[in-house]
């Protein structure tokens, strides 16, 4: 799974923003909360549009005191399949090697680069960042 520091960076540094739906995960970013692990649903978590805002409701959970939180208390962790949407077109390669997953793509410039880790979606998130 993604690490919160990389979550964390691709919304402060690259600006990727998330739009809810069903099957994302994500973490309350606050000390205490960021160990449990989201997923939204139509059932429990879902994304509730309120004025200019949204927030993710909790419906019928009763391990938690909450009813919902907005989106800037929560970090998205986004997927495999999602990291590779945002790469887009300029994901050229991902390959399995001894040291992890090594994710080769275009920069805007034409140029090849490459990243590995050992877990493939903080690969991918290396990858966006770097663009």
């Amino acid at each position: 799974m993604i690490s919160l520091d990389l979550a964390r960076r691709l919304v402060h540094d690259a600006g990727v923003l998330w739009e809810p739906a069903a099957g994302d995960r994500f973490v309350i970013d606050a000390q205490l909360l960021t160990d449990e692990v989201f997923w939204i649903s139509n059932l429990t978590v879902e994304p509730q549009h309120f004025a200019d805002q949204t927030v993710l409701g909790f419906n019928g959970t009763t391990e938690w005191a909450l009813d919902s939180v907005s989106l800037d208390q929560s970090l998205w962790l986004p997927r495999e399949d999602q990291l590779r949407t945002l790469l887009g077109d300029r994901l050229e390669a991902l390959r399995r090697t001894p040291e992890g997953w090594e994710v080769t793509y275009a920069a805007s410039d034409g140029s090849r680069h490459t990243v590995t880790d050992p877990d493939v979606e903080c690969a991918y998130a290396t990858a966006l960042l770097s663009l």
